[in-house]
This record gives structure tokens, C-alpha cells and sequence, in this order.
């Protein structure tokens, strides 16, 4: 399971004493068993692990335009080194091709015609790639293809 194996890298890098990375690797545990704790379970499955994840991981991505702008190399440094450490655990994004090719199937499966099925193509969406994309993304090419209609 994904949550042992972040524990075992956990583990690893204290024996290691890869202070960055025991630091971040604690702070992903910590969320991790506060999102146990509110689903009043002792352990999450991968899908419930991969969305803390992505919640992490979408939480660094925002702060980077900040950090960007402040122009602070150490704390972009630093972030990029988290975003790569995350990347490890999260699947490996579906390219856009792919991406495209399930939407113009979920779109002309569910008869969809304009802007107002957007919300039920992209539920359909996210069931079918689950975690290998990202929602943006895909609300971007459901919304050019929707509005080319």
C-alpha cells in the first residue's frame, strides 16, 4: 500500500539523515492521519492517499507562483525538491492525447451538446482516468471541446 511505503521511506531517510526529506515525509504522514482520523479509519487505501496527495501537491503548485514572484531562490529550491518527493508517490500523469481521446468518447457516449453537461462529462471523466490527471486539465479540453459544438 502507498501509505506503507511512504513510512518505509520515511524510515529510510531518518536512517539516511536526509533532513529535507524527513521533514516533508512527516509532513505528508501528518496529513495523511489527519484525513484517517476524519474518516474514522486507522488506514487509507490508495485512493484516499493519492487525494491527500494531490490536495499537497496542489497546495505547492499555488504557493509556487507566490514564491516565484517574491523571488526567493531558497524557497523555490526548496519547494521543487517537495513537488519531486510527492511526484514519487502520485501515478504518472496520462498525456494529453490519451486525455482527449476518453473525453470525445465519454462526450459522444453521454450525448453531450453544449456547455450545460459540462458538470455530467466531467464526473464521467474522473471516473474513467481516476487520479492520472489533473482536473484542470481535463476541465480545460471539456470545456473547448463542449463549446466547439
Amino acid at each position: 500500500m502507498l501509505e506503507d511505503k511512504i513510512y518505509k521511506d520515511y524510515v529510510e531517510a531518518l536512517k539516511s539523515k536526509d533532513r529535507h526529506r524527513v521533514d516533508f515525509l512527516s509532513f505528508v504522514r501528518a496529513g495523511l492521519k489527519n484525513y484517517a482520523i476524519q474518516l474514522k479509519k486507522d488506514k487509507l487505501d490508495d485512493q484516499e492517499v493519492i487525494k491527500v496527495l494531490k490536495g499537497q501537491q496542489k497546495r505547492l503548485a499555488d504557493s509556487k507562483e507566490s514564491i516565484v514572484s517574491s523571488g526567493r531562490k531558497e524557497l523555490l529550491k526548496n519547494l521543487e525538491t517537495e513537488l519531486a518527493i510527492l511526484s514519487e508517490y502520485l501515478p504518472q500523469p496520462m498525456d494529453e492525447s490519451q486525455l482527449a481521446r476518453i473525453i470525445d468518447e465519454v462526450i459522444e457516449s453521454s450525448g453531450a451538446s453544449s456547455m450545460k453537461d459540462m458538470g455530467k462529462v466531467m464526473k464521467a471523466v474522473l471516473e474513467k482516468v481516476g487520479a492520472a490527471a489533473d482536473n484542470r486539465k481535463i476541465s480545460e479540453i471539456i470545456k473547448t471541446k463542449l463549446s466547439s459544438r
